[in-house]
């Protein structure tokens, strides 16, 4: 279950409570998809989480704008744990992170990274995205099991 957003901190709009949230699609989509700009990023990332899962991955996070109260984001963030992930069937963009990820968001409407790739030393990208960008204080993201997800 997806917790109500709150801004203990002052962000501009609420975010997800601090911790690692578990969720499902179906949750995702009802929480957050819920005007003509987020339906659309919500069938990239639902696409993205499709083509992640072909490739053999199993978990998911979710970050962005996307799951705040934004009423427009950007875009939406996803760590993925590259875990039994075969590289052969992995689609290259999620690998691709040139020009500011211009690729990922053009095929997919969001950016993509390797859960355990580091943003600065000693801080990866899953301990990156539990962090307010505009406060630095804590704040949630979303987990997705793709292993428990019907992504027919």
């Amino acid at each position: 279950m997806i917790p109500a957003l709150v801004n203990p901190h002052s962000s501009p709009w609420p975010v997800l409570p601090a911790g690692i949230h578990p969720a499902t699609l179906k949750q995702i989509e009802e929480t957050f998809a819920f005007n003509s700009r987020r339906r659309r990023l919500f069938v990239g990332l639902r696409s993205a989480m499709k083509a992640l899962h072909k490739a053999g991955c199993r978990t998911v996070y979710v970050d962005g704008s996307f799951v705040t109260d934004k009423p427009a984001p950007g875009d939406y963030d996803i760590c993925w744990d590259p875990a039994g992930v075969n590289p052969a069937l992995l689609d290259p963009v999620f690998l691709d992170f040139d020009n500011s990820r211009k690729n990922q968001k053009s095929v997919y409407g969001g950016e993509f990274f390797p859960f355990n790739f580091q943003v600065e030393p000693g801080k990866t990208f899953l301990d990156f995205f539990q962090n307010d960008r505009h406060t630095g204080q804590p704040k949630g993201i979303l987990l997705v099991d793709l292993t428990c997800e019907p992504l027919v």
